[in-house]
């Protein structure tokens, strides 16, 4: 019976780690051996250069999730997939985990899937200096004072007439300066 294990794996290598698997199961006929073989991402938004952006992001960097009937020829074909340093478990003995904590993790795919994250990242933060890029300030420069993550705005602190005043914008408004 098939049952799902988490794969470590060199972190940036998770995909090569999942083709590699897939590819070596099929050359040396075990494929029966090996269901299915996943990287979990979600989608994220991200801010870059003033534009939202869609991103696909690894779930679990590192970890590789693999749903195998697991002899000893299938053990010894995912422990000698280059860039694999192991299976998750206790004292060399590979543990499964539950369909559904697996789904768990694939529920979190296919939830970012359906509905991209609230989850933002930008490319600067506290202290550094910023170009506003649109609205009534648009090419003035500033410094970064807050970050509102749950708005998706910014403060910056624009320098008007000689004094500094602070200034509430949108994440996309703002880009890093050169």
């Amino acid at each position: 019976m098939a049952r799902w294990y988490i794969i470590h794996a060199y972190s940036g290598f998770e995909n090569k780690v999942r083709d590699a698997i897939i590819a070596e199961a099929e050359r040396l006929g075990l494929s029966d051996g090996v269901e299915e073989v996943q990287v979990p991402t979600e989608t994220v938004t991200e801010v870059k250069r003033g534009k939202k952006v869609q991103v696909e992001r690894k779930f679990m960097p590192g970890y590789v999730l693999a749903k195998l009937n697991l002899t000893d020829d299938v053990y010894h074909l995912v422990k000698n997939t280059p860039k694999v340093t192991g299976f998750l478990g206790s004292m060399n003995k590979p543990q499964a985990i539950s369909e559904k904590e697996a789904a768990r993790y694939f529920g979190g795919v296919a939830d970012a899937q359906a509905a991209p994250k609230r989850e933002i990242s930008v490319d600067y933060e506290i202290g550094d200096s910023v170009k506003v890029l649109d609205g009534p300030f648009a090419s003035f420069n500033g410094i970064v004072e807050e970050l509102d993550f749950d708005k998706a705005k910014v403060k910056v602190s624009v320098s008007i007439f000689g004094r500094a005043t602070p200034v509430e914008l949108d994440f996309e408004h703002v880009e890093l300066a050169k």
